[in-house]
């Protein structure tokens, strides 16, 4: 008599979802554009006139820092967790059923 072969149990793989596709929502994206115009005013204001100018010397830095050290980063850090909505649990406090 033949030996019924059993089949082995096949573990489906599990889809991995990444933690940074969610992670870039609308206000993360302006921040970006916004640091990049920041960035491109700097160097504008860079190549005006001669290198010892006040714009060249004084105006371009400025831009450049604000942009690379404090835009761009906050473009990446900048998380607005969304509150839950807790209703259900309003009503049970306030008396509600």
């Amino acid at each position: 008599m033949a030996k019924a072969v059993s089949k082995k149990n096949i573990r489906k793989a599990k889809k991995i979802v990444s933690p940074f596709s969610v992670y870039w929502k609308k206000n993360n994206f302006l921040l970006l554009l916004l640091g990049l115009v920041i960035i491109i005013a700097g160097f504008v204001f860079m190549s005006m006139g001669p290198w010892n100018s006040f714009p060249s010397l004084f105006i371009s830095p400025v831009l450049l820092v604000i942009g690379y050290l404090l835009v761009l980063p906050a473009s990446i850090l900048y998380f607005k967790k969304d509150k839950p909505d807790n209703q259900e649990g309003h009503d049970l406090a306030s008396g509600k059923s």
